[in-house]
């Protein structure tokens, strides 16, 4: 059985939009809700960059029963991992529930660029999202936090309103570098690609089977045509693959990568049209391979109302009939 989740996606709508897109998909009856952490949309077309965290605060206030989690927040560079700390305590207090989890990655040039202090290369990203991670889950715990590391120092800091054991995390993997890295503390796994090696080398170096968590771009419309065409406009940028999309610095860097990719390579990659059929089949290779959750990603900040429509008529119980519905989305502690 697997849960399906709908992304709050702040590249493509504006932050009251995305509250009321959030209880629409609870309405709908999606089973969690992902939302992104950006400065910038990956394309000028898109149009929107919120801050994620006000944007939590009201989603976890206007919503009663949907789990939430940040798909992923990067705590190197933008964030300072105490602030990171600070922002996911208080949003899990206003969720209630056991509802929050903190998702958590490398990051990428596009978003984090914007403070001045340069880029630094994969490796160093990752020793500093381990160093990140250790952070912020000893100021979970509730204590004072002193450190003097590598990348960054923490002096006195503690959380004074925080769960009960604290908040899950859910780190972003690649390859068995980065999980060997981050299985051992995490309570679940983000990936962007539907590998069963990751699945299961994840869940060898963590000792325990965890949740796995992936996220589908669909553009469903009722004309394929005008479908094809948008997700072309706004989402061509996934082409490029993780490695290229996390080095370039901003929308004109990714204009120009993708000039050359035409409307039916975007539709080989993503299911675009209304056929039901089509956008079930785009899941399976997730939930072959293991994947306990698959948030799904609208192309289109202004077809989100149309969609949750759809999915709600449609969608969500093709899904559930194919793959099963799970009992409890919740991604918790371990």
């Amino acid at each position: 059985m697997v849960a399906f989740g709908y992304s709050l996606l702040c590249e493509q709508r504006g932050p009251r939009e995305l509250v009321a897109d959030a209880v629409a998909a609870e309405d709908a009856g999606f089973d969690f809700e992902v939302i992104s952490d950006h400065y910038f949309p990956w394309l000028d077309s898109q149009g929107h960059a919120p801050n994620a965290w006000p944007v939590l605060g009201a989603v976890a206030a206007a919503t009663e029963r949907v789990p939430l989690m940040t798909y992923v927040t990067c705590p190197i560079m933008r964030y300072h991992p105490a602030v990171v700390a600070h922002n996911a305590a208080t949003v899990a207090l206003l969720a209630g529930g056991e509802r929050f989890v903190l998702g958590l990655g490398a990051g990428e040039n596009l978003n984090e660029h914007v403070i001045g202090r340069g880029w630094p290369p994969v490796n160093v990203r990752h020793e500093m999202l381990g160093e990140a991670v250790e952070i912020i889950g000893e100021l979970f715990t509730g204590d004072y936090v002193n450190r003097s590391g590598t990348y960054y120092r923490v002096d006195s800091a503690k959380l004074w309103d925080v769960p009960d054991g604290g908040v899950p995390i859910a780190v972003a993997v690649s390859g068995r570098q980065s999980i060997e890295s981050f299985a051992p503390v995490a309570d679940a796994m983000v990936a962007v690609e539907p590998r069963s090696d990751l699945v299961q080398d994840f869940d060898k170096a963590a000792g325990m089977t965890l949740p796995k968590i992936g996220q589908q771009p669909i553009c469903w419309g009722t004309d394929t045509d005008e479908a094809i065409a948008l997700a072309h406009d706004q989402f061509r940028w996934f082409a490029g693959g993780w490695k290229i999309n996390a080095e370039l610095p901003g929308p004109a860097a990714f204009a120009s990568a993708t000039q050359f990719v035409r409307q039916e390579d975007v539709a080989e990659g993503l299911p675009c049209g209304p056929d039901v059929a089509a956008h079930v089949e785009a899941v399976r290779p997730f939930v072959d391979a293991g994947f306990t959750h698959v948030a799904l990603v609208q192309v289109g900040g202004e077809t989100q109302p149309e969609f949750l429509a759809f999915a709600e008529r449609d969608l969500l119980p093709a899904l559930h009939e194919e793959y099963g519905k799970p009992g409890d989305a919740r991604i918790k502690v371990r």
